[in-house]
């Protein structure tokens, strides 16, 4: 009973709070509900990146991998810091100057006005079919096994992951269709910070346990036990026979690990939205060199303690790595503590799935709807249609989630195979869109659909022995090549440049060189220190 009142007073403490600041805004305008009303600062901003990003596919699937195979895994993370970084210093002061909501705005600018579309397609389906499923799912499997749905209800394990991902999916759509981007930023902040403690009491709770009252015992216990396991720095193949078993070696970090981390962080667009919503330039540098910062400190929460489920499971959970994570959970957080993790954890989940709810909304809304459907539709209509999109997509992940079970390498895994089916492409456009001044409209589809045919061709129907992401790099590469080819074709016809709205202060944040000095420096360190191991 205590567990469950722990989790009901956090949960209604982040929904009251986040309504009461809300109280005085007006959501049913386009930028009030999509960007927030262009009022978010760097905390806020920062908060709200963490959490978006990070959701129980990380804290299961990361886990689950760390556990299986070791550090290196956490690549995905640090290596986030020097994105963020480009972010800070080259994308979003372009983004905020042309005041844009949306990043297909950026390509009708550039490119035409069905490069926009196209992508804004591409967008919400990636949505719909990779991410929101998978972040319902792994927030279920937490869920279910800490809370034990299925035993409280008297039903099989199965029925009750379809229960917990029905009402993780409705309270998610809820948040997105009524607060809008700013209900969702502060819900986010708070969880943000409530992750952070809930998923550092972890390991710090386990190594308690293991050192018998030493930290630092602990550790040495953990790391004796394997210290094998704590090498960031992969001697798997990434080319030929084992190479698409592989996690995640070395070399890939300087091929596609670079495009999609790039594409991610500077392109994302519910990454993104939030920083479209900063007050200022200022603030909007604030909260991405803020993220860094969290991102190189994340590895604690959803790496760590897969190294630490070895200790204790040894590889008995080696067939059901996703699992390992909540079985921590239980076995050194205190009773009355595991209600307000578990919030926390809906929290995560929630960030992610109604911030990719309300991506799609605002892209549908502006970039569909109001281009092709009713140009002169008034801004509360424009709300009400995201709304309503919000709604059947949010159906739409609901009854597809429980179908993405059994992923033989892991569930995270998993959401970075399927991901390379459209982050590549789209990034390889958004990116000669600033820096191929050659390549045209024409040129730029055709890259498009080259890049996602290719993906497809390699990975999954003649499955050549490369690693995914190796693949990435090649298909960027290619992508580019084949674009300019178009382009000597088909030339470019429109000139483009960048204007400046004065939608907000484009006063830069006087620190933002040095942090990001510190965060690329910080980093080198990490794999220095770490791949020595």
């Amino acid at each position: 009973m205590l567990q469950f009142l722990s989790f009901l007073a956090f949960t209604a403490f982040v929904a009251i709070y986040s309504g009461w600041k809300l109280r005085q805004d007006k959501i049913n305008t386009q930028d009030g509900y999509f960007l927030g009303g262009r009022s978010l600062t760097g905390i806020v901003i920062a908060g709200s990146l963490l959490l978006t990003n990070i959701s129980t596919e990380h804290l299961v699937g990361m886990n689950g991998s760390a556990y299986k195979n070791g550090s290196m895994i956490i690549a995905w993370e640090v290596t986030s810091a020097l994105a963020l970084v480009v972010a800070a210093l080259y994308f979003v002061p372009r983004y905020l100057k042309m005041g844009l909501t949306t990043i297909p705005e950026f390509l009708e600018l550039r490119f035409d006005g069905l490069t926009r579309t196209i992508i804004a397609l591409l967008l919400i389906v990636s949505f719909v079919s990779t991410l929101l499923p998978i972040v319902l799912y792994t927030g279920a499997i937490n869920i279910e096994s800490i809370f034990d749905i299925s035993g409280l209800l008297g039903i099989s394990t199965q029925e009750g992951l379809w229960i917990t991902v029905l009402a993780i999916g409705i309270l998610g759509a809820i948040y997105a269709i009524f607060g809008g981007l700013k209900m969702i930023a502060y819900t986010d902040t708070i969880n943000g910070f409530g992750l952070l403690l809930a998923g550092l009491a972890v390991p710090i709770l386990a190594l308690w346990d293991i050192g018998d009252g030493n930290l630092f015992t602990g550790l040495s216990k953990v790391y004796n036990h394997a210290p094998e396991k704590f090498n960031v720095i992969s001697n798997e193949t990434s080319v030929g026979p084992g190479a698409r078993d592989a996690i995640l070696p070395f070399e890939v970090l300087f091929t596609g690990l670079i495009i999609n981390q790039l594409y991610f962080w500077t392109m994302h667009q519910s990454i993104i939205q939030r920083v479209l919503g900063a007050v200022s330039l200022e603030e909007a540098q604030k909260g991405l060199l803020y993220t860094g910062v969290l991102k190189i400190l994340i590895p604690f929460v959803i790496v760590f303690p897969g190294l630490i489920g070895f200790y204790y499971f040894g590889d008995s959970l080696y067939a059901t790595q996703d699992t390992v994570y909540p079985m921590l959970v239980k076995k050194v957080m205190p009773f009355w503590m595991t209600g307000f993790f578990v919030a926390v954890m809906m929290g995560a989940v929630l960030s992610t799935f109604n911030s990719a709810l309300n991506s799609a909304a605002t892209i549908l809304s502006l970039g569909i709807y109001k281009r092709y459907i009713n140009k002169d539709a008034a801004e509360q209509q424009l709300v009400r249609i995201g709304k309503m999109t919000t709604t059947i997509l949010a159906i739409f992940a609901i009854g597809i989630a429980p179908f993405v079970a059994n992923a033989p390498e892991g569930l995270y895994q998993l959401l970075q195979q399927l991901n390379g089916i459209f982050f590549i492409p789209m990034a390889t456009v958004i990116l000669a869109g600033f820096l191929m001044p050659k390549v045209s409209a024409t040129g730029a589809k055709a890259g498009l659909l080259f890049g996602l045919l290719f993906y497809i061709l390699l990975y999954f129907i003649l499955k050549v022995d490369l690693h995914f992401v190796h693949i990435w790099g090649l298909e960027f590469v290619l992508n580019i090549i084949v674009m300019h080819l178009v382009s000597a074709i088909y030339p470019r016809v429109n000139t483009f440049e960048i204007k400046d709205r004065g939608l907000v202060v484009m006063k830069p944040w006087k620190y933002a060189n040095l942090m990001s000095a510190i965060l690329v420096i910080v980093t080198v360190v990490i794999y220095i220190l770490l791949g020595s191991f």
